[in-house]
Formats: C-alpha cells, structure tokens, sequence
C-alpha cells in the first residue's frame, strides 16, 4: 500500500495536499487537531476543512493528534510502517505577532514538532519522502537592507541589483537579522529538516513559502494576508495597514501550484534540498495594489486604515526566486496568477461568510 502522510491537514496547504494526493495514493493519512483555533480564534477554525475532506475523499483517514506528542506521533507511524512514501509536513504556527505571546508553545509546535516527525518518519519510515513548508521569515529583515524603491504603489528592488529580474534566491544568509520569534523557530526547524537529508541521507526537502494563499485559507488578521483582506472586502470589516506605507510588496503563491511542487519533488527527491516557492514575478502584489484588486472583484469599497508602526522584522519588499526549482524540475511552472486566485477566494469566502 502507498500511502501519503499530512500534518496540518485541515489548513491550506494541508488539505491541497490531501485533495492532490488522494488522487495518486491509496491512502492519506491527516494529522491536525485545529490548533489553528487556538492561536486565531473560532473565525480561524479549520473544522469545516477537515470535515469537507472526510466526505469527499474515502482514502482519507483523520487523526487529532498533536504533532509535539512523541507517543501519539509514533503510534500513527507504527501502524503504517514501510506503507508510508510521503510525508507532507504543513502544521505550524504560523504568526510573527501571535509567537512573541507564547514562545515556548511557537518554538514546541515549529521546532519540536518538526523533529517529532522526523524522528518518527526516520524510525519508522525512512524511505519515505520528507517535505517541509518553511518560510521566507528564515531569511529574518535582511531583504530590508537591499537597495529599494519607493514607486507609487509599491517598493521595489533597484533595477540594476541581480535581484531584479528574478526575486531572492536560497543562497541569502539566513543569519545575523531579526528573524521575528515565528521565524527563529522556523530557521530551527528548516535546518533541522536539512540536517537529516544531509546527515542520515533521508530525502527531505524544505520549500521556503513566500505568501502561501488559496481558496480553502481561514484567514485572520494575523495570518493570511491575502484571505483575511478578501474577508474584510466581502463583509465590510475593518482592515489595518501596519507601516511601510502599505506599499510593501509579497509573492503569492496558490495552494495548488505549491503542492504540484511537492509532487514533482516527490517523483525525483534529492536529500537536504532547499527551495524558496512563491509567486515570483508572476504573481505579486503590494497592499495597496491588493486592496484595489479586492475592490474591483468585490465591487465594494473597503474600509481600511493606517497606522504607522510596522510588525517588526516584516519584510518591506520580497519576491522569491524560483529557478533553482525550475532547473531541477523544468515541467513545473505557475498555473494559477493573482486575481485568479482572489476569484477563487471570493466564490469560496462568500459561501462561508
């Protein structure tokens, strides 16, 4: 039997992968218990997710576990053994504001639960296929002291820097920079996930996600930027602006065109690689080109301010350079661009709001 492990199963990135792979595996196994509720409140709950996956894929079997629990992990891996060829690691958690409230349970959940997973999948089955969703917060503020911009609408990179063409590529230090506490405990995990491609030859693989965004996204104030701003558009709640003038610019990649990463990384793995995935410059935007773009599909005007303080150890301008992806797999290129994707937000939000 093969059969496709996913942690965080319930959120964005994990039910993509259960609804992608439920296609191409006998079975999928999730793992999430809507920690996600817990750090952004019952709005960001992703129990509708889970039970939509149970009633449309009958390969697909649920466990509540807590991916920090040795002895609940290990049981799940111990039933299934060999059987398991993928493991799909998304759970985190996944904000900068909310990690500086709770340390210890951002660094268990990010960086013991991580190596809970890779002990387990090392243990039990080591010839599975280990891949991680980092972050492009392991790279902390150093994209802030490159040479930028100001344009009307958004920041962007000086013209003649190599950056330029194609956005930041894996070879920026991840060192020496204000990280934000949700990135120290990502870097932790990141190089933890290296460590046992390059030193037990497992085949790991960590893709370092710029904005991650989808239809299936709960998003909240502190996390899902792009979600949570077609939230506010489609509702009329109020949305803040936190500094850099609201011209700082992301990368968005949709759900699915991530996980088609996974897969080809899947068909042809290598041990302890790194890749940075997001939209590049195919798909990006800065707030305020965000915000007009919700308004044109919405056709309502949003109520939005302000306020001078940026998060700290935000990025001012990021793009993320795909092409050491897309040398390694030259199959693999965008499907879905920007507004396609915030069309796809609208149809899902509006039928959850």
């Amino acid at each position: 039997m093969n059969i496709a492990l996913v942690t965080g199963s319930a959120g964005l990135i994990g039910s993509e992968s259960v609804a992608f792979f439920a296609e191409k595996f006998d079975l999928v196994i999730g793992i999430d218990n809507n920690l996600r509720s817990y750090f952004f409140g019952a709005e960001a709950s992703t129990d509708w997710n889970r039970k939509g996956l149970e009633e449309k894929f009958s390969n697909y079997k649920h466990y509540k576990a807590d991916i920090r629990s040795e002895e609940e992990i290990n049981k799940i891996f111990a039933e299934y053994g060999a059987d398991i060829k993928l493991v799909v690691h998304t759970a985190a958690q996944p904000s900068h504001d909310w990690a500086a409230r709770e340390p210890f349970t951002d660094f268990t959940v990010n960086a013991n639960g991580t190596l809970v997973m890779l002990e387990a999948t090392r243990k039990y089955s080591p010839e599975a296929v280990f891949i991680f969703t980092s972050t492009n917060k392991v790279y902390g503020d150093t994209p802030n002291y490159l040479p930028l911009v100001e344009l009307e609408t958004r920041w962007e990179i000086d013209q003649n820097h190599p950056y330029f063409t194609n956005g930041i590529d894996e070879l920026m230090s991840i060192d020496h920079s204000k990280h934000s506490i949700f990135g120290a405990s990502k870097v932790a995990a990141d190089v933890m996930v290296q460590e046992y491609g390059r030193y037990f030859g497992m085949k790991t693989a960590v893709f370092r996600g710029g904005c991650l965004t989808g239809p299936n996204h709960s998003g909240a104030q502190l996390h899902g930027f792009l979600a949570y701003l077609m939230k506010c558009a489609i509702t009329g709640n109020h949305y803040t602006i936190f500094g850099y003038k609201g011209k700082q610019v992301r990368d968005n990649i949709h759900s699915w065109d991530l996980v088609n990463m996974f897969w080809h990384f899947y068909q042809n793995p290598r041990a302890g690689e790194v890749y940075n995935a997001g939209g590049g410059r195919f798909s990006n935007c800065s707030m305020q080109e965000g915000i007009a773009i919700c308004e044109e599909i919405t056709g309502n005007k949003m109520s939005y301010s302000y306020a001078e303080d940026n998060r700290s150890g935000d990025h001012i301008w990021y793009i993320s350079d795909l092409t050491k992806f897309k040398n390694h797999y030259p199959e693999w290129t965008w499907k879905y661009d920007l507004k396609t994707t915030l069309t796809q937000m609208y149809d899902n939000i509006s039928k959850r709001v």
